[in-house]
């Protein structure tokens, strides 16, 4: 990750810490209030963010960087992404190896 993206990493992680510890946030129930615990990159446009809650509850967030927009995005994935995705990175190897052969024609 270079270090402009990660500086705006940094910044992004902050304003949604700040967005989800909002008292009033939509299904805030517990009046949970969240602080950055561990940025951890897992490749050149993509990290886990792992707050942690007043509760002492843990929660991961999937933030990735969209280069054409300039710009970090994020979810909450559930289980079902997690699966979703892993089956999608098989598929992906699988368009690679199919294309591969393509670039010498």
């Amino acid at each position: 990750m270079n270090k402009q993206i990660a500086q705006e990493l940094k910044i992004f992680t902050e304003v949604v810490c700040k967005r989800y510890s909002f008292k009033d946030r939509e299904n805030n129930f517990n009046n949970e209030t969240f602080k950055i615990q561990e940025i951890i990159p897992t490749s050149d446009h993509t990290a886990t963010v792992i707050y942690e809650k007043n509760t002492l509850k843990r929660a991961a967030f999937f933030f990735y960087y969209i280069p054409r927009q300039k710009k970090w995005h994020y979810f909450v994935p559930t289980d079902s992404h997690i699966n979703g995705m892993n089956c999608f990175s098989n598929q992906k190897i699988e368009v690679e190896r199919h294309n591969y052969k393509h670039n010498f024609n």
